[in-house]
């Protein structure tokens, strides 16, 4: 009786926003989201997840709850970023379905009907593909690391997808059971696989505060990308090695017989150049290895994925 209860009361769709940096537009988001969600159903839930970014969202995320029954709130111990708070608020949900979405507006909540009804054609996940809305060199940069990550790891994507999506329960399901601190929301679904489908939309220009992803985490998130997706960048690091090897037996043959036959070269400048050849090899090798070790330190150390400081109402 239980069970047939819940299935009853389940939201038939959960909306995931995780939250940095985003104090001025919860309101507004909320208040659109919460006019989008009821011309679809009265059951509906909208999760948001408090990153604790350097803004204190607390407050008013406990205002909105407060006044909002279908609003659930979830505040983490830390800043533990974007990619595992979307773990923590899907974790969290019980709708059916389930939408992530950004906190920034960027993402406009009035295409989520558009989400739902491809959903209820029989797809599991529904991809949002933005255009417009990103600075013309943050568009460029996109393109180019999932150009890259198609040549190095095979990875085809659309550079247009973001975080913004639909997932079913079953998806929501296969994804909680990923246990790797270092992820990647897309990869993730792109290994789990099912009945797919990608829309388009324009993504809206940003208006309030500025985004969090400086040069410095984008580059930090593309590297971290390259290897939770595959280990093909090893393939790459080893075909690297055998290269320079080559080169160097090449180097080495042509400056042996042009010191028996020809002139051998003044000072020790072809040494240094090769030194510094092999070197830099070498660093890249170990450095790329050394990524990978990282990664089974941080898996045999057993540490929960996040720690929730609270959340409103609590979780039964």
């Amino acid at each position: 009786m239980t069970d047939s209860a819940d299935t009853i009361m389940r939201p038939h769709i959960s909306v995931v926003v995780p939250c940095f940096g985003c104090t001025g537009t919860l309101k507004p988001l909320h208040e659109r989201l919460t006019a989008v969600l009821e011309r679809l159903t009265e059951r509906h839930e909208i999760v948001f997840v408090d990153d604790r970014g350097p803004q204190d969202q607390w407050p008013v995320l406990s205002e909105i709850a407060a006044r909002d029954n279908r609003v659930r709130i979830v505040r983490m111990s830390r800043n533990f970023g974007q990619q595992i708070a979307i773990t923590a608020g899907l974790s969290e949900c019980s709708g059916d379905y389930a939408v992530v979405m950004d906190c920034d507006l960027q993402d406009p909540p009035e295409f989520i009907p558009d989400l739902w009804r491809a959903a209820q054609k029989g797809f599991d996940i529904v991809y949002a593909s933005r255009y417009l809305g990103d600075p013309a060199g943050r568009r460029m940069a996109n393109r180019l690391y999932f150009w890259v990550m198609n040549v190095v790891v095979g990875y085809k994507a659309d550079p247009g997808l973001g975080s913004f999506s639909l997932l079913s329960r079953q998806v929501i399901n296969a994804y909680l059971r990923f246990e790797e601190q270092e992820r990647h929301y897309l990869f993730i679904l792109r290994w789990l696989g099912f009945d797919s489908v990608t829309l388009s939309y324009e993504r809206n220009a940003r208006t309030v505060g500025s985004s969090s992803y400086t040069l410095k985490t984008l580059l930090s998130h593309s590297i971290q990308g390259f290897f939770f997706q595959s280990t093909a960048p090893l393939l790459w690091i080893l075909w690297l090695g055998l290269v320079s090897a080559g080169g160097s037996v090449a180097l080495g043959i042509f400056f042996l017989v042009n010191a028996v036959f020809g002139n051998p070269p003044e000072g020790f400048t072809a040494l240094i150049t090769v030194n510094l050849m092999i070197g830099s090899v070498l660093l890249t090798c170990v450095g790329g290895l050394g990524l990978y070790v990282s990664r089974i330190f941080e898996i045999v150390k057993g540490r929960p994925l996040y720690v929730v400081d609270r959340s409103a109402p609590p979780k039964e």
